[in-house]
């Protein structure tokens, strides 16, 4: 995002639609529950776990680690990834807050 379309949204607004980014797609949500099973993966197990290609695989992870929620370490010729725990919880908590606001009244809506 460009600084003149991030203009009037706070840090809040912005880590928020980061982590929803990142969980807009099937695969990612896959992925992170895999890794969320076996507390770490290379890349390779992913692979073999999903119906879906290396490079796939790899352009998904990428999203992830962009929006903080993995982290990968290098270990020889492959990248182990995780959930990088404590962005995962604040992640949670910020989405958490936005679905539980709820309005002060009843609203007529169509």
């Amino acid at each position: 995002m460009g600084a003149s379309k991030t203009i009037g949204y706070g840090k809040d607004e912005l880590s928020l639609a980061k982590y929803a980014k990142a969980l807009s797609h099937p695969a990612r949500i896959a992925i992170l529950n895999l890794l969320l099973q076996k507390q770490s993966c290379i890349c390779g197990d992913i692979v073999e776990e999903l119906p879906i290609s290396q490079s796939t695989v790899s352009q998904h992870l990428k999203e992830l680690k962009d929006a903080g929620l993995i982290k990968g370490e290098i270990e020889g010729a492959s990248i182990c990834y995780c959930i990088d725990e404590k962005e995962w919880r604040k992640a949670g908590k910020m989405m958490g807050l936005l679905l539980q606001k709820t309005t002060r009244s009843p609203q007529k809506c169509c």
